[in-house]
């Protein structure tokens, strides 16, 4: 495709997903939701991706988040205003409300990652970030809600007292904070970001397609979940991970000494 909002492609197993308007800080509008709910359907669909990275084009933003731009056009338009959730815009369901999504996704983060961006970061699993990125949701500053989920996300990561004070007053964070805060697995100096989003698709690659989607699915599935529950619930994936034959396959090759191959990817 030419002239597109989200630029895309596929390498050993990983998909690169990248917000690709780095004129507007790859801000986020309809065209740019409706490219990137394709490529989810596809990086879900496609059997050989087992992990998808998703970044932003430039140095200056992974994503400011929503255009404000062309939501001013549309509210002279006397288009209806948006709230929490996407169901029945563009692009849905976005990356936010993919609740199901089983394969693990990356979070590249450098500069400015505010408002929706910062929530498309929040709704991946592990978040790669610059020294130089800030957080934040200014959603209260601008008469809007953090409608793509970063009010209810953060307020799980973070004690609601800590989560609240940047909710309501649209304070920023930095790299550093957000990864004290646990926000973040990795923070490095842009010079080496990719080398570092590198070794965790690598990592994530290694290990078993099933074992990481099982996880994944049985990890998020139980957070609210009494332990006992969650220990006795059937998960799906888990389910297809034993009848699978990576199991057999991954202690087979430990005790050979060589590397697994798997087949249920």
């Amino acid at each position: 495709m030419t002239d597109t909002r989200v630029s895309y492609r596929k390498k050993d197993h990983v998909a690169y997903v990248t917000l690709n308007r780095p004129e507007v800080l790859n801000a986020l509008d309809h065209r740019t939701h409706r490219e990137l709910a394709e490529i989810w359907d596809d990086v879900e669909a496609d059997a050989q991706v087992r992990v998808a990275v998703l970044g932003g084009a430039g140095d200056r933003a992974f994503s400011v988040g929503q255009d404000l731009k062309e939501r001013a056009r549309l509210d002279a338009r006397g288009a209806p205003a948006t709230t929490f959730g996407s169901r029945g815009q563009p692009g849905w369901p976005r990356l936010t409300e993919r609740f199901a999504m089983a394969k693990p996704v990356v979070a590249r983060v450098d500069g400015y990652a505010l408002g929706g961006g910062f929530e498309l970061a929040l709704a991946c699993d592990i978040i790669v970030a610059s020294d130089r990125a800030v957080f934040g949701l200014p959603e209260a500053t601008l008469g809007l809600v953090p409608g793509a989920g970063g009010g209810f996300r953060l307020a799980r990561k973070l004690p609601v007292n800590l989560a609240l004070g940047y909710l309501l007053t649209g304070r920023r964070m930095t790299a550093d904070t957000a990864f004290r805060f646990g926000l973040v697995n990795d923070v490095v100096p842009p010079g080496q970001l990719d080398d570092c989003v590198e070794e965790w698709t690598r990592d994530l690659v290694r290990s078993a397609p099933l074992s990481v989607r099982a996880i994944k699915e049985a990890v998020l599935a139980s957070l609210d979940m009494p332990l006992d529950r969650a220990f006795s619930t059937r998960y799906a994936w888990e389910e297809r991970r034993l009848r699978g034959n990576d199991r057999v396959e991954g202690v087979r090759a430990f005790r050979e000494k060589r590397s697994p191959v798997w087949t249920d990817d």
